[in-house]
């Protein structure tokens, strides 16, 4: 194909596969029978150190969305305990669905400028003039572009995670009896959340996947863009071409990917919460 879609569960990267113009870093390593396979090939071809290659632009992006996420997720979760009850159900979708909200708005413009920055290889001062001169054609608001299929795909997710996510927790809480969650009943919690919002917001990950890489394909490869560029408009396109099972593709891969990182990130900051907590309250007496 002319690209590749890598995840790793926190985001996407859309990367060229083709000769064209300029040369390709992308080399194909041979058929993978499996996972396992796929893990030992690629460590005896390239090498272990290949396995975490990506790591800085996905940190990059990772870092400050999680922290605009997570901490607007516990402010907010607060401060709407104060006005609607400690027990309220409403909470956590509200907090999560306004938390994602916030957090996709503020790191949009990085998504566009990481972009960039990966099939073109740029100094800052290039880079600078590029979104310099991007702006002053289209505007602000095209540094937003994409936003609103992330939004479809991200504020849903947070929204159903998140009260899962609570309602799982409390439950398991509840059978082990304990006030506060092990890092056990946050992990489990977190992977058995993650998974089903995963499933449910699949086709807005299929369609954003679509557009990025019609994006892609249009600035990288200089093929025309298509004339449907809507969420709405990509979804009927898919059904026309592949049927309902068409939004649904990946679904396997998906949960692989997602469930894991869901269970890791949520278990490691409640047990880094909770371990803070106990160190204020000592430092504190």
């Amino acid at each position: 194909g002319k690209c590749f879609v890598y995840s790793n569960g926190l985001m996407d990267h859309i990367c060229v596969c083709e000769n064209g113009d300029s040369k390709a870093w992308y080399k194909k390593t041979g058929h993978f029978k499996g996972t396992l396979d796929a893990f030992v090939k690629i460590i005896q071809i390239e090498g272990i150190k290949s396995l975490w290659s990506g790591l800085p632009p996905t940190l990059i992006m990772a870092l400050p969305t999680t922290v605009i996420y997570f901490t607007c997720y516990d402010q907010l979760s607060e401060a709407l305990k104060s006005r609607l009850g400690k027990d309220d159900e409403h909470i956590p979708v509200l907090a999560g669905s306004f938390s994602r909200f916030g957090s996709v708005t503020v790191v949009s413009p990085l998504e566009l400028i990481r972009t960039r920055m990966q099939y073109r290889k740029l100094s800052y001062r290039q880079l600078y003039t590029c979104i310099s001169s991007k702006v002053a054609t289209d505007g602000w608001f095209s540094l937003w572009r994409g936003w609103s299929s992330t939004v479809l795909r991200d504020v849903p997710f947070s929204a159903m995670y998140w009260y899962n996510y609570e309602r799982f927790k409390k439950m398991m809480c509840k059978e082990v009896g304990v006030h506060e969650p092990t890092f056990f009943i946050a992990f489990t919690s977190g992977a058995a959340s993650g998974s089903i919002a995963a499933v449910i917001t699949l086709p807005f990950d299929v369609v954003k996947t679509h557009r990025q890489t019609e994006l892609w394909e249009s600035e990288t490869l200089k093929i025309p863009q298509r004339d449907c560029t809507s969420t709405w408009a990509v979804m009927r396109k898919i059904v026309t071409k592949n049927g309902i099972t068409g939004l649904f593709a990946g679904a396997i891969p998906r949960l692989f990917k997602v469930a894991p990182a869901c269970a890791i990130m949520i278990s490691t900051y409640e047990y880094g919460k909770s371990f803070f907590s106990h160190l204020n309250e000592k430092t504190n007496q």
